[in-house]
């Protein structure tokens, strides 16, 4: 797509999000899953911000290397030019901040299996928070926030 119709697209409302990066651009058509299914998006801080505005209740994960120089490695093995590892790299403490202010949940990729498997619990701890909220919502109580007490708007 070229910049035109990107930038017609935008105007239009056709992305969910979108980004620029460098002299790339990126962005996500609006989903439109089966009901009871997840979105899983991978998309950076830019486009998490404007799924948080669309969706407050998305749950956001921000993935990060252990270290800079774990970070570094990775984007060199998978063929990143020099211009696109120094930006990113450059980019990294802000997103790490970025992704914070959103309200993201911060998990450190240092084995796969066991991020797979804390994204997983993650995920299914949310899924648990966003039935709850339904059914309190349903029944016009609030559920519990996280010192016991009441949450949320009383009907």
């Amino acid at each position: 797509m070229n910049r035109a119709r990107f930038d017609a697209a935008i105007e239009a409302g056709e992305f969910l999000e979108w980004a620029d990066f460098g002299e790339d651009r990126y962005g996500t058509p609006h989903p439109d899953p089966p009901p009871g299914r997840d979105i899983l998006l991978e998309i950076d801080v830019q486009g998490a911000r404007q799924v948080r505005r669309r969706h407050p209740e998305a749950l956001l994960l921000f993935l990060e290397a252990p270290s800079e120089g774990d970070l570094e490695y990775r984007l060199r093995g998978r063929g990143d030019s020099e211009d696109h590892v120094r930006a990113r790299l450059s980019y990294g403490a802000s997103e790490r901040e970025t992704a914070r202010d959103l309200g993201a949940v911060v998990v450190v990729n240092a084995d796969l299996a066991e991020t797979v498997a804390t994204m997983g619990r993650i995920i299914d701890d949310h899924r648990g928070c966003l039935a709850d909220a339904s059914t309190a919502a349903q029944s016009g109580t609030a559920p519990p926030g996280p010192d016991g007490g009441e949450s949320g708007p009383r009907r």
